[in-house]
């Protein structure tokens, strides 16, 4: 019992250190993505620092107590039969070891390609069992015409069976929280549980698709779906609605709507596309007066004259002061409020002439009540107008790649100081991604050093940590297999494979190492090591598989951010043990029938060497 646990005291410290290397790029990641995975991390890194603890204190001691009165274990019949089938395969591989390690970089190749056509998205929809709509209403509609459409859109969207209660908000909050204008409803609708859905509808995109073509039998509304929470975090981080936000930054504001407008059109065309449209702002009333320089002279005013005329009657001037006791309230001058509002009254204001005659302001002015806009967006120190949009029946990389490529065709060349900015989700991806690509490879260095602390040789070393690729094939014909892109959530499984996978390398290296330094040579003690192996690898892949297996299956409300990640895992554990039992020691052969070669071509001249 001694002698076992020294065997396999090394390999599995090193394995559990290995494991928790893998863990680190978790650890580093930001924001959204960081705050949901970040504590999967301390969780599987604390429990495996508490397993490693009680593997070399508590484990032996109990094992001794446990078999120092029992006889020979009987061998299970399942891992017999495994066994047999096992030495079977593996022979036939250990014959053809060339051809195996090409099956297995083939593997690898297909996987590569089929990586590039799956597509990828930051985090998978998350069903939140509600929908949030978003109607924007006509600019100029006042709040009582919007409280006569609610209920009329209320009942459109009532019309889908799978929609519950219903609530709606006119407006802007109470509280003042959410600065929204008057044109915006907001449609919180409750699902009802996925049982009671029609045959028809398998996904909440299918409901959304429904409402949506309900809704537009209402002209001159545009309408934008989401979930509650999903839309906050989508709105925190782009400041809009919508998946991805396209904001066009400049100084204009009629550039930048005709671009944004151009833009809408060339990204309505990509599909994919839903829910496309300009963000605009309110239209609010502006009175406008120009001043006619030629007719003042004509008529021999002053331009001051004509300009503090006009500032008395439309915002006041103070004429006189009155005063009750110690408080004092200044007396102003101005036109009525019905006369301010009324452009054919201030085009009737009169104007002192200096030999004063009295003109009407028409006749050295123009008088025009035009439209404006109620709020002017910033950000970066510049003006922009944002275009949103959402993504649907598509994943969001290849969205986002071609919309780029139509828009930049569909604007050209923007004038200086103009700028195209992509936000929202598809902004967290890239991000994710990025310090994924920057970390992922401090993790690998680090997990080559502990490898070559476990077998104090390069070679070794190399020879685990490049087979790992083919281990992580399994997960991405797993994604392919049920249709889900690549995301950050798919990203955590693979890292959490790849431990597991360097974990089996080391457990079988270890043991044909053994082998070697007890006197076994050649294919024999690859053979011996891996088959010694064999129960330890299975056991690892089905706990790892048979445990995720019904996180991989659930359709519950928030099963979609775990699921990428125990498909990943459950799929890629077969390729792991199949890296592991078969083509790693395929491997260890042909190095060795390559080192053969070698021998007897350098033979030769070593023996030439030694006569000279």
């Amino acid at each position: 019992m001694a002698l076992a646990a020294n065997e396999v005291a090394r390999p599995t410290l090193y394995s559990l250190l290995v494991i928790i290397a893998a863990y680190v790029p978790i650890f580093a990641l930001e924001r959204v993505e960081g705050r949901i995975f970040a504590p999967m991390a301390n969780t599987v890194v604390s429990a495996l620092v508490g397993a490693m603890v009680l593997s070399f204190a508590l484990v032996p001691v109990l094992t001794y107590f446990a078999f120092r009165r029992v006889g020979p274990p009987k061998p299970s019949p399942i891992l017999l039969a495994l066994e047999r089938a096992y030495r079977a395969t593996l022979n036939v591989a250990l014959r053809h070891a060339g051809a195996v390690v090409a099956l297995g970089l083939a593997t690898l190749l297909a996987a590569g390609l089929l990586l590039g056509r799956i597509g990828s998205e930051f985090l998978p929809a998350l069903n939140e069992g509600g929908l949030y709509i978003t109607v924007t209403l006509p600019d100029n509609i006042s709040l009582s015409e919007g409280r006569r459409m609610a209920p009329q859109l209320k009942a459109i969207v009532a019309r889908t069976p799978e929609v519950g209660e219903i609530m709606t908000q006119l407006g802007r909050p109470e509280d003042g929280t959410d600065p929204t204008l008057p044109n915006n409803l907001e449609i919180f609708a409750r699902l009802a549980k996925r049982e009671a859905w029609r045959p028809q509808i398998t996904t909440p995109d299918d409901i959304i698709a429904e409402i949506s073509a309900n809704l537009g039998e209402i002209p001159g509304i545009e309408r934008n779906f989401s979930m509650p929470i999903r839309d906050n975090v989508n709105e925190n981080v782009s400041g809009q609605f919508g998946q991805v936000a396209l904001k066009i930054r400049g100084d204009d504001l009629g550039t930048l709507a005709d671009a944004a407008e151009r833009a809408r059109v060339a990204i309505n065309a990509v599909p994919g596309a839903a829910d496309v449209g300009v963000v605009k702002s309110a239209a609010s009333p502006a009175l406008t007066i120009r001043i006619d320089r030629e007719a003042i002279a004509r008529f021999g005013v002053d331009l001051e004259d004509v300009q503090r005329t006009i500032a008395t009657a439309l915002g006041g001037s103070t004429v006189a002061a009155l005063w009750e006791g110690e408080r004092r309230f200044d007396i102003t001058l101005r036109y009525p409020d019905a006369a301010r509002r009324d452009a054919a009254a201030i085009r009737r204001l009169r104007i002192v002439t200096n030999n004063g005659a009295l003109v009407p302001l028409a006749a050295v002015a123009s008088v025009t009540l035009d439209g404006g806009r109620a709020a002017i967006t910033r950000e970066s120190g510049k003006r922009y107008v944002g275009v949103r949009m959402n993504v649907r029946g598509r994943d969001m990389g290849s969205f986002v790649a071609e919309a780029r490529s139509r828009v930049h065709r569909a604007l050209g060349d923007l004038p200086a100081g103009y700028e195209l900015v992509w936000g929202g989700e598809f902004e967290n991806q890239e991000r994710a991604m990025k310090r994924l690509a920057m970390v992922v490879p401090i993790a690998l260095v680090l997990t080559f050093l502990l490898l070559f602390g476990a077998f104090g040789r390069v070679g070794d070393a190399f020879i685990v940590l490049l087979q790992v690729p083919i281990a992580l094939t399994g997960g991405v014909f797993g994604l392919a297999l049920v249709g889900m892109p690549l995301s950050v959530s798919a990203a955590v499984g693979f890292i959490a494979l790849l431990g597991q996978a360097v974990l089996n390398g080391v457990l079988v290296l270890a043991a044909v190492r053994a082998r070697q330094q007890a006197g076994v040579t050649g294919i024999e003690a690859v053979r011996e090591g891996a088959v010694d192996r064999l129960r330890a690898v299975v056991m690892t892949a089905l706990l790892a598989a048979l445990g995720l297996l019904p996180a991989a299956m659930s359709t519950a409300i928030g099963a979609e951010t775990q699921q990428p990640i125990a498909v990943v895992i459950v799929a890629g554990t077969g390729s792991a043990a199949a890296l592991t039992l078969i083509v790693l020691p395929a491997t260890l052969v042909l190095l060795q029938r390559l080192q053969g070669v070698r021998a007897r071509l350098l033979a030769p001249l070593r023996s030439k060497a030694l006569r000279v």
